[in-house]
């Protein structure tokens, strides 16, 4: 049968579609549009304490106020709320507010519903609330301890989970170990600091058949969250409808987490009786809307005397804040099926705990899990080749999994689809001119400057099974029937009777390009020109379809919505090339779709425009041969099959497709300030069929800045009575000036198997990698005072600190 679309587009660097309207200032984000009349505005009053105890919620002044409609507190949540459900069984209840205690500064209390945003601040302040003051804890080890402060009085602990994970003989290869290499690290906590907050629109309807809720906000998935914003809210899924404007002000995952003040002020919806409008501010937003967790985490790894990394023994112990946040823990469980990185590492233990403290409750964050990950692995790594006596290229080039294993099964039962990771490292060997490379750093090194030379290499996932989540809970817990998998992904595809093509996605993007992508993959498919191709990213739970995997997160983009728009396309094709044969008096089968006409493939002259044959499917179905639907609309849901439940034995493929990034990084450390600077980057990334290279080029550059955000400048820092920081005055975020960094870029492509167009996700792998590559580089550095970099972020208070504690190891030893 003759091949629909020509295939131009796809693979072509085409600027977005998504530009025009966002530089003209005509972007529709949530606070540009105002969907109900009427609407009120809410103010949140947050608590001032890590931990607390609530005594007394006086609301009556607020009240009082004029122009004041409703204030809720504690009374109204647990009156109108249900706890969100957990994704796993914990006695840990989460509410939108604190309803008996207070557990972290910036939780909310109460809420005050006013005309205007100045009444209901003002409002806000007449709220008194009566605290007694408890200790808080916000280390992980020190909440373990038997004596430490109860965060919520219903556990026993304050370990929320607690899992042991072997595969393999771990004992065996320890015991038969040449070289034990072990290292304990510690991730910082950071966010994403998108450059539109949340923002929230919820109403709440008493109907005749029970409460609805319809809710506009910046939320951008995982639609699981649907049904647990339904559990809180004591409604059926059908009775709320989520609504999700097509611009989106960045996420990087953070948004995930708006949910619970989707339920909030549906109930101050309700007790208001109108809707309710409320947008966060920045200082809201960094003290208690969401992080990525910071995690403490011990690799050992037994080593053959020839360098071969036998088995891994690693434990993490997880900061969660505290709540067990859905759709917490998963950050630990993300890349389990990686766990092993790029290394053919055969027998792995592994330890994970998720701890809560008088934190903020942690999700999603750009590269979810594997900047932790890969942070303590690649460490160890360098590790292990500096007690060899070996470069640090070479060890990891002995350990790569070869090209040859492909698809190669990791023992914690990830299937690595596609690679070429020894080609890779070559070519960030060879674009980086790595041995010139170390021998200038010498020379440099000879006069004094602080020069350092790094590496890491990241297996990205993408895709995510969120099976996984499972694995927080023990295999014989789990009911046999009720297991989670998946990675499916909806659209739909229609044609009007004019030949134009609306394209509807279930991604909710925030600036990765989506509609441009779908516009080309579309146009392909069906051969035609761009323009005929429209696509649609603004959500409605009521219309768009979705499903509780839908969203944008984990980069799920180019593998799952592209194949599912390749399905669709190619149905609609098919109808086409039915009512072009009426028109031809021709085969459906003999025809092909290019140029915007439907043509006979071996005598292309014979042919009728597109919008000819979709005219005819809308005016004249009646022609059209029995057993021919007059359907020009095709939603497709692409379900990949190697996306299951996690196994009896503990073992899932985490993700559906795995890419790789090699990194190569040089720094220079200031010897006055230690300010530390960006020299050089040469990367290779293998993200598998490239749908578009200048968006590619765009994410992989913004993944590094995210990364770099983690190595050098952020942290939510807290200190030990629990008090966080909460201004872009002590939380540093990188700068267009720093973000300035010579980065050389290069592909490796090896097409997925297992995706329709070959593609795999490439917007979280340098997040994940770079923060450790520049790690190395700066232990490099400063290799000759023989200090070992454990933590994040380096900057130069934490590089004098080093310096000194050398200094002063080295005069004490004198």
């Amino acid at each position: 049968m003759a091949q629909s679309g020509s295939g131009n587009y796809v693979g072509q660097a085409l600027a977005r579609v998504e530009d025009p309207a966002l530089v003209t200032g005509r972007g529709r984000f949530l606070d540009d549009l105002d969907p109900v009349p009427g609407t009120l505005v809410a103010a949140v009053v947050r608590s001032p304490h890590p931990h607390a105890r609530i005594r007394e919620v006086d609301l009556e002044r607020a009240r009082q106020h004029p122009g004041v409609a409703a204030v809720i507190g504690p009374e109204e949540v647990l009156e109108t709320l249900r706890p969100f459900p957990l994704s796993l069984k914990t006695p840990m209840p989460y509410y939108p507010t604190g309803t008996d205690k207070v557990r972290f500064v910036g939780e909310p209390v109460a809420v005050v519903v006013a005309t205007d945003r100045y009444t209901a601040e003002d409002a806000a302040e007449l709220v008194h609330i009566d605290y007694e003051l408890l200790p808080a804890v916000v280390d992980t080890a020190e909440a373990e301890r038997e004596d430490a402060p109860l965060l919520h009085d219903t556990a026993e602990s304050n370990v929320a989970s607690d899992r042991l994970f072997t595969f393999g003989d771990v004992e065996a290869a320890f015991d038969g170990a040449a070289h034990v290499v072990s290292g304990e690290y510690s991730f910082p906590r950071y966010s994403s600091t998108p450059m539109e907050c949340y923002s929230v629109i919820s109403e709440w309807r008493e109907e005749a058949d029970g409460p609805q809720v319809t809710a506009w906000s910046n939320f951008h998935g995982p639609f699981s969250m649907v049904p647990v914003l339904a559990g809180a809210l004591g409604i059926g899924t059908a009775q709320l409808r989520l609504i999700i404007p097509q611009d989106n002000g960045g996420s990087f995952g953070i948004k995930a987490g708006i949910y619970p003040y989707v339920a909030l002020m549906a109930v101050a919806s309700k007790y208001a009786g109108r809707p309710v409008r409320w947008t966060e501010d920045r200082i809201e937003h960094l003290l208690a809307s969401s992080a990525g967790s910071d995690r403490v985490m011990r690799f050992s790894a037994a080593v053959s005397e020839s360098g071969m990394v036998e088995a891994l023994d690693v434990d993490f112990r997880e900061n969660v804040g505290a709540y067990l946040r859905p759709p917490e823990p998963a950050t630990l469980y993300r890349c389990f099926g990686n766990i092993t990185g790029a290394y053919r590492i055969q027998n792995v233990r592994l330890r994970s705990r998720a701890v809560v403290t008088n934190k903020a409750p942690t999700g999603l964050n750009r590269g979810f899990g594997g900047q932790q990950l890969y942070f303590g692995l690649e460490r160890l790594m360098d590790k292990i080749a500096r007690t060899l006596g070996e470069d640090p290229v070479e060890l990891r080039r002995r350990n790569l999994v070869p090209s040859s294993a492909f698809p190669y099964a990791t023992p914690t039962g990830g299937i690595y689809d596609s690679g070429d990771y020894e080609q890779a490292v070559a070519k960030v060997v060879e674009s980086s001119q790595y041995q010139q490379l170390r021998a200038r750093q010498e020379e440099a090194r000879s006069r004094g400057e602080l020069v350092g030379t790094g590496i890491a290499l990241a297996v990205e996932p993408s895709a995510t099974n969120i099976g996984y989540v499972g694995l927080a809970t023990p295999a014989e817990e789990r009911p046999p029937g009720r297991d989670k998998s998946g990675s499916t992904e909806h659209v739909r595809v229609s044609v009007d009777p004019f030949g134009t093509v609306s394209v509807l996605l279930g991604t909710v993007p925030q600036g990765q390009g989506h509609a441009t992508v779908a516009r080309q993959v579309v146009a392909d498919r069906l051969g035609l020109p761009l323009a005929s191709v429209v696509p649609k990213v603004d959500m409605d739970t009521d219309s768009t379809p979705w499903t509780v995997t839908s969203g944008s997160y984990s980069s799920r983009f180019s593998p799952l919505l592209t194949s599912a728009l390749v399905e669709a396309a190619d149905r609609v094709a098919e109808t086409i090339k039915v009512a072009a044969g009426v028109l031809l008096e021709a085969s459906p089968q003999d025809l092909e779709l290019a140029e915007g006409t439907v043509r006979v493939a071996e005598h292309p002259q014979r042919s009728v425009a597109f919008r000819h044959a979709a005219g005819l499917v809308h005016w004249d179905p009646g022609s059209l041969p029995d057993g021919i639907d007059a359907q020009l609309y095709a939603e497709a849901a692409f379900t990949p099959p190697q996306s299951t439940a996690a196994s009896r034995t503990d073992q899932i493929n985490s993700s559906l497709c795995y890419g790789f990034v090699a990194e190569v990084v040089q720094v220079r450390i200031d010897p006055d300030t230690y300010e530390i600077s960006i020299e050089q980057v040469n990367a290779v990334h293998d993200a598998g069929t490239v749908l578009n290279p200048l968006l590619i080029e765009g994410q992989v550059h913004g993944a590094m800045v995210h990364g770099l955000g983690g190595a050098l400048y952020e942290e939510m820092a807290y200190d030990q009575s629990g008090q966080p920081t909460s201004t872009f005055m002590d939380y540093l975020v990188p700068t267009s000036a720093e973000a300035d960094f010579p980065l050389t870029g290069d592909r490796v492509v090896t097409p997925s198997p297992v995706t329709k167009l070959g593609a795999k996700g490439s917007g979280e792998g340098s997040s994940m990698s770079f923060p450790a590559a520049v790690a190395s580089a700066v232990e490099d550095a400063l290799s000759a005072h023989r200090i070992e970099i454990t933590s994040l972020p380096l900057h130069g208070n934490v590089i004098h600190d080093l310096l000194s504690g050398s200094e002063d190891q080295k005069t004490a030893q004198h």
